[in-house]
């Protein structure tokens, strides 16, 4: 099973940030030009929090709120799980399945290096499951 930074590594798209004092609008551009779900919310390179669509969902567009004028920071989650670099994709998918959680940021010390979704650690680990299949075909048939 492949590690974190491993899973990293394989991606060639960017890490995207927001600052807590971005506009929710702002924060929402940077998801739809990305195609993304959710962002680190950073000051300087220091992981502070995240920003969701959900969260978006919930405090801005249910309580009738101006995206224009409501900053991260009122919305955003700041108490966030992270994994290091060296943590396992199953490890990852059994903390988002308990926490009900569908993106992780990845930091190594104090440092954002990465984010994670839940799609990432599926595919891994189906990559995995199949490499293993074909594997133990191979053997079956020598």
């Amino acid at each position: 099973m492949k590690s974190v930074a491993e899973l990293l590594a394989a991606r060639n798209s960017p890490l995207c940030t927001v600052s807590p004092d971005a506009s929710v609008f702002e924060a929402l551009q940077i998801l739809a030009k990305h195609g993304v779900g959710a962002l680190p919310v950073v000051e300087g390179d220091k992981l502070i929090g995240v920003v969701s669509e959900r969260d978006y969902t919930r405090k801005i567009a249910l309580e009738g709120k101006n995206s224009r004028e409501a900053r991260v920071a009122d919305i955003m989650t700041r108490e966030v799980l992270v994994v290091k670099p060296t943590s396992r994709a199953r490890e990852c998918m059994a903390l988002m399945s308990s926490r009900k959680i569908r993106h992780l940021p990845v930091v190594d010390g104090d440092r954002l290096v990465g984010m994670l979704s839940i799609r990432d650690i599926l595919d891994a680990i189906i990559a995995d499951q199949q490499s293993t299949i074909e594997q133990l075909e191979s053997y079956i048939h020598s």
